[in-house]
């Protein structure tokens, strides 16, 4: 017998505004239950300490998290100099405190050497993990792994506000790029030492800002739905943005019932035209374009499936 799925079958994509001191797993579980949903997952976790965009995959949507975690991403961050922490970090021990003695100009040339393409070693305070372990539970057991430098690009860093110790950026950065290593380096450059004071993720790819709703936004439409009588879905649900949108980066192709129906059951097609520089492509259906997953152009040149939407509307 079929073990009963425990919540609604949702699919798409919420882009939520994580609270301060709130840890993305804990956010993540607070808008399971707000909706109600059998599966949800998030997309790159931020710190307890940070706040902002934190894209909250539901259902089949989960299956296109990866895009977004490796999709670029922007933040406005507050360097505090004169402080290094053990954790690059508000939350972390200090390690050293250092009068600040930093120029305009000083400040300028050191900036200029983080922006475009780098390589950067991660933080042992990340989870990247080593051995099946995240990094982070090595260094509070104050063991040190080696890391190899990853390669990063910082497509823009901006200078918002430089005052007294404090210096404000806006930082657009590619995949797996640390923030709070770039201030700590930062820091280290100037020779005064530095850490996160503040950090918020304001953009996800391209996904609109003002598409970002809070906890508190999420929770005070589910009471609504109960006083007004109405189910939650009916408030909640226009706020999810389709599950195909992590897929942004995908060039898309288009083919018909028969063919979708063959793709669907494991079957490589030939679709005419149909050519891919990238490792996948965007599955879509007919005239509405209906979305169906992801694909590949296979040796052969024929259109494969690679990973494909269940269609839980007969469930």
């Amino acid at each position: 017998m079929a073990r009963r799925r425990k919540g609604r079958q949702i699919d798409g994509i919420l882009l939520l505004d994580k609270p301060y001191e709130m840890s993305s797993n804990h956010a993540l579980q607070a808008c399971k239950r707000i909706y109600f949903a059998n599966k949800a997952g998030h997309t790159g976790a931020l710190d307890p300490l940070a706040t902002g965009m934190l894209p909250i995959c539901f259902g089949e949507g989960t299956k296109f998290s990866q895009f977004l975690l490796d999709t670029d991403k922007t933040y406005i961050v507050t360097a505090k100099l004169g402080v290094r922490t053990t954790t690059s970090d508000a939350d972390g021990d200090v390690v050293s405190e250092k009068p600040v003695n930093v120029s305009d100009e000083q400040l300028a040339d050191a900036l200029e050497s983080f922006r475009g393409d780098t390589k950067q070693v991660p933080s042992m305070y990340s989870a990247l993990k080593h051995k099946g372990q995240p990094l982070y539970k090595y260094a509070r057991e104050g063991i040190t792994i080696e890391r190899e430098p990853r390669d990063i690009t910082v497509f823009q860093l901006d200078l918002l506000r430089f005052e007294d110790d404090e210096v404000d950026m806006q930082i657009h950065v590619s995949k797996g790029t640390y923030i709070r290593t770039i201030v700590d380096d930062l820091g280290e450059l100037l020779g005064c030492g530095a850490h996160v004071s503040m950090l918020r993720r304001t953009k996800v790819g391209p996904y609109p800002v003002e598409k970002m709703v809070t906890i508190e936004q999420l929770e005070t439409l589910l009471n609504e739905a109960k006083e007004q009588g109405k189910a939650p879905s009916e408030l909640l649900d226009p706020l999810l943005l389709p599950m195909d949108t992590a897929l942004f980066e995908l060039s898309e192709i288009n083919v018909d019932e028969e063919a979708a129906n063959y793709l669907k059951h494991g079957n490589p097609v030939m679709v005419p035209g149909a050519t891919s520089e990238t490792d996948m492509i965007k599955l879509t259906v007919g005239e509405e374009r209906r979305f169906i997953g992801v694909g590949h152009i296979n040796n052969d040149g024929m259109v494969a499936p690679k990973r494909l939407v269940v269609d839980h509307s007969n469930d």
